[in-house]
């Protein structure tokens, strides 16, 4: 099951892979930790590594000294840019970094910022691009939500509004409506807005549904009436979204310890890795309307936070290509393993 491991200098709490071709072995990890003393700094750090499958190897190829990072995504594909990195950290920036190789030719990666936006002055979150890569929305601990457009040479704030009364964990564009938005925050609400309506009235609340802070939003790539959420209440939930203005939660899985992260499988149809906070990783399927945990992982010591599907397709016969990258919070460690279940039948 285990590949390979690495100790990070900081405590890592996100792990992304690059979906971008010929890039898929291409791994950034951010980390966050905080000094406390008379003058309490957050600080943090990008890592990329590359991965070979076969050989059992995690090679650092880069490393940059940040601001505390609580989130990084790369930008989808099909768009019209290359790999871009974005970070939303402890400063209150949204910061976006090109991949770039090495000049030396000794098959490294690096990262150049690219532009950079101060958003606020509270904390950036959280970070979600839309599916053409052009917008990002971003929660911060204020309660607001920010949505950002990429131009040529800069980041511009198109939107910024208050969404919710405590830190705002989670904010997603539908890939299916881009110009719905929802939003996810400590004062257990699961709210949706529609930007074509303006931001002064959200198309839903939710504040029956979950007993504690929503961590985490995840629509569904393939069914464009499903979306899911997690709760530090332990629970992973089902919604239809086809009444925007009612979703309904159909059904609820407790996956124990907090549900920080989900993450839909890239090709899988109905496959969800989540990071459980206190209870390790959960793979979990998603079949007609019910859930199955088929596979657990629990080899992290600390707090199970960042976790990622490898993008590469299957090709009939290679198990090796089955890759997860999971990270823990105050052991420092990101590990890549191979998921013991079948998970392209």
């Amino acid at each position: 099951m285990d590949v390979a491991h690495f100790y990070l200098d900081g405590n890592t709490d996100a792990v992304e892979f690059c979906p971008h071709s010929p890039y898929y072995h291409v791994l950034a990890a951010s980390t966050y930790t905080l000094h406390e003393g008379d003058q309490p700094s957050r600080l943090g750090s990008i890592s990329l590594f590359t991965i070979d499958a076969e050989k059992c190897l995690l090679e650092t190829s880069y490393c940059v000294e940040t601001a505390g990072i609580f989130d990084i995504k790369w930008n989808p594909t099909g768009g019209n840019s290359g790999p871009l990195l974005a970070q939303a950290d402890a400063d209150g920036f949204l910061r976006i970094h090109g991949l770039l190789s090495s000049s030396d030719g000794s098959q490294r990666f690096l990262l150049e910022e690219k532009n950079s936006l101060k958003v606020c002055s509270s904390m950036c979150l959280y970070l979600d691009w839309n599916c053409s890569g052009t917008d990002i929305t971003v929660g911060l601990s204020d309660g607001s939500v920010a949505i950002t457009s990429l131009a040529e040479s800069h980041v511009e704030l198109k939107h910024k509004w208050k969404a919710h009364d405590y830190e705002l964990w989670t904010t997603s564009f539908d890939n299916h409506q881009p110009h719905l938005v929802y939003t996810g925050s400590d004062d257990c609400k699961f709210s949706g807005w529609d930007l074509r309506e303006g931001t002064s009235k959200a198309a839903f609340h939710n504040s029956k549904a979950h007993k504690m802070g929503v961590c985490c939003i995840a629509k569904s790539p393939n069914d464009p009436n499903t979306l899911l959420t997690g709760s530090y209440d332990e629970n992973l939930r089902h919604w239809d979204v086809r009444s925007i203005s009612r979703p309904v939660n159909e059904v609820s899985l407790g996956l124990g310890g907090g549900v920080w992260r989900i993450k839909h499988h890239p090709f899988v149809p109905g496959l969800v890795l989540a990071a459980c906070m206190h209870n390790g990783f959960a793979i979990v399927n998603i079949k007609g309307g019910e859930f199955e945990v088929i596979e657990r992982y629990s080899k992290h010591e600390s707090l199970a936070y960042g976790a990622d599907w490898h993008r590469e397709e299957p090709i009939h016969g290679e198990e090796s290509k089955k890759l997860v990258a999971t990270c823990s919070f105050y052991d420092r460690l990101l590990r890549i393993w191979r998921p013991q279940s079948n998970l392209y039948i």
